[in-house]
């Protein structure tokens, strides 16, 4: 149905003149006239009956005229949907604990103003994939993979070196420690089943083992951060990696430690991605605000694999 019929329509039931509907919508009467007849015909019905006053609406006319204005106010909202700013900034911060996820609370903090729709998305092909259909309008993540640059459509900028600390048990050798350097730690077995292959923190921390001589072990299925605590709480010979920004609260009782790692701090990227032409106000709002609040590390000290892009 042709919605500028159906606009021409109620703005002629509104007025009750052609002249003075042409006038509201800024046509001629012959345009508002015809836009009426072509209305009538795909209807099937009369819609006005002429009178020496203008135009009267028929009994076929008032039963449209409740659902013509319907119609209008469903393509109003259709449109307002996708209007630029008018809908919420969708961002995908991978899981809700981490640091990511820190720096969307920062912003909605800042900006409260602005409508957010947070995703957890997974692997960054599924990202990108998000981020240039428009399903996403960001994305963070530690860029770029080896074997899998980022497309020429997609703009990245790094905004936070996050360093790794040791989570261990009470009892674990190093418990006591108020700092471990990267060579202590070769020998000790730290589990992290969440690494899953073909990701790109799985790539990064492949290339700290290969790099420091670390044992890092992704047995046994991922039951989530709280079975995590569980285990390594109860077990003297385990400890894991986590970022210095990841909220956990565990029990008390669990007496975990949680270690800063040294010589040198090994410190995960974290990249904002967008595709170049998405045009949300938002997105920009969004990237000054993680440019005046989140200062990187001083490189001096810390270790990336040589893939990650250079701050």
């Amino acid at each position: 149905m042709d919605l500028e019929a159906v606009r021409t329509f109620v703005a002629l039931a509104d007025a009750g003149q052609f002249q003075k509907a042409a006038v509201d919508l800024s046509v001629t009467q012959q345009a508002v006239s015809k836009r009426i007849a072509a209305l009538e015909r795909n209807l099937g019905v009369r819609l006005f009956t002429r009178t020496p006053r203008g135009a009267e609406l028929t009994i076929d006319g008032q039963a449209f005229l409740p659902h013509a204005r319907e119609l209008l106010r469903v393509a109003e909202r259709a449109v307002a949907s996708v209007r630029t700013g008018g809908r919420p900034l969708r961002v995908d911060v991978i899981a809700s604990r981490g640091a990511a996820a820190g720096m969307m609370r920062g912003f909605h903090r800042a900006h409260p103003e602005i409508d957010l729709d947070v995703l957890m998305l997974f692997d960054i092909d599924t990202t990108v994939a998000a981020i240039r259909s428009g399903t996403v309008d960001a994305s963070f993540r530690a860029v770029a993979v080896p074997g899998r640059p980022l497309p020429e459509d997609i703009e990245s900028v790094r905004v936070l070196d996050e360093p790794l600390q040791l989570l261990t048990g009470p009892t674990h050798a190093l418990a006591r420690a108020r700092s471990v350097t990267l060579a202590q730690l070769a020998g000790h077995r730290i589990w992290m089943p969440g690494l899953a292959p073909g990701t790109e923190w799985a790539a990064y921390y492949d290339d700290l083992v290969a790099e420091f001589g670390l044992t890092i072990e992704a047995t046994g299925p991922n039951f989530g951060s709280d079975a995590l605590l569980d285990t390594i709480a109860d077990t003297p010979a385990l400890a894991t990696f986590m970022g210095e920004h990841t909220r956990l609260i565990w029990p008390a009782d669990h007496g975990l430690r949680r270690i800063p790692v040294t010589d040198p701090t090994p410190v995960y990227p974290h990249s904002l991605l967008w595709r170049r032409d998405n045009p949300h106000p938002a997105l920009a709002a969004l990237r000054a605000h993680l440019a005046a609040t989140t200062a990187g590390h001083d490189a001096a000290g810390t270790w990336v694999p040589g893939w990650v892009t250079p701050r």
